[in-house]
């Protein structure tokens, strides 16, 4: 797909698909930063939003000034605890207002994201003649949103780049790797810091309950 440099961007970040997409298929950490300087390829970043979960802890605080540190907007939401037990994070709707309400000022819309849930806001997009480009790990992507967007990257063909520290399984060693990194210098985006999140486990379970949840415009 051609690329010009005076096309306006917007990316927006569906975070708890890309952090449990990456956990669950290579136990490891995604580099949005470098997400997103590769959505953008040298044109006109309007907006770059991530979209993320509080919780009571704030405990995932760090990943979010660590978010704004590398340009990335944050669009926070708590967590939602019923008096069930349950609990849920979606801001699929969120994001797709976001899009919605921006589309006058953007020539491309990114979506960082395999949900499939998002294909009605592609839709919508492109029938209001805008651009639309899919980021995301080929292993857990709507072929069907592949198949309607202009441009699609795999995060997974370049796991060195878009992927970060070592493998979450090892909890003790990737701490270990922290200090090490830190106190050598080396740059933060090499080391087992920055660019990721951590949920508790309830937070992700409403989640394959809400797949089946359209967006309607």
């Amino acid at each position: 797909m051609f690329k010009h440099p005076d096309q306006r961007v917007g990316v927006f970040i569906d975070t708890q698909n890309m952090y449990y997409s990456a956990r669950n298929l290579f136990k490891r950490k995604v580099n949005f930063k470098n997400i997103v300087d590769d959505a953008v390829a040298s044109r006109k970043l309007i907006r770059a939003m991530a979209y993320v979960v509080g919780t009571e802890s704030k405990e995932e605080q760090p990943f979010f000034e660590a978010l704004r540190s590398a340009g990335i907007e944050t669009r926070e939401k708590p967590l939602q605890e019923f008096s069930s037990g349950h609990k849920k994070a979606d801001w699929d709707v969120g994001l797709a207002i976001d899009v919605v309400q921006m589309l006058d000022t953007l020539d491309v819309v990114v979506i960082v994201s395999g949900d499939g849930d998002f294909q009605p806001l592609v839709n919508y997009v492109l029938a209001k003649g805008r651009m639309v480009e899919l980021m995301a790990f080929g292993e857990t992507t709507s072929s069907a949103l592949q198949k309607v967007v202009h441009d699609y990257t795999d995060l997974s063909q370049n796991k060195k780049r878009y992927l970060i520290g070592p493998k979450l399984a090892d909890r003790a060693h990737a701490k270990d790797s922290e200090d090490t990194a830190t106190s050598e210098g080396e740059d933060p985006e090499e080391s087992d810091t920055g660019f990721f999140m951590d949920l508790p486990e309830e937070a992700t379970n409403n989640q394959e309950e809400h797949r089946t949840r359209r967006l309607e415009f």
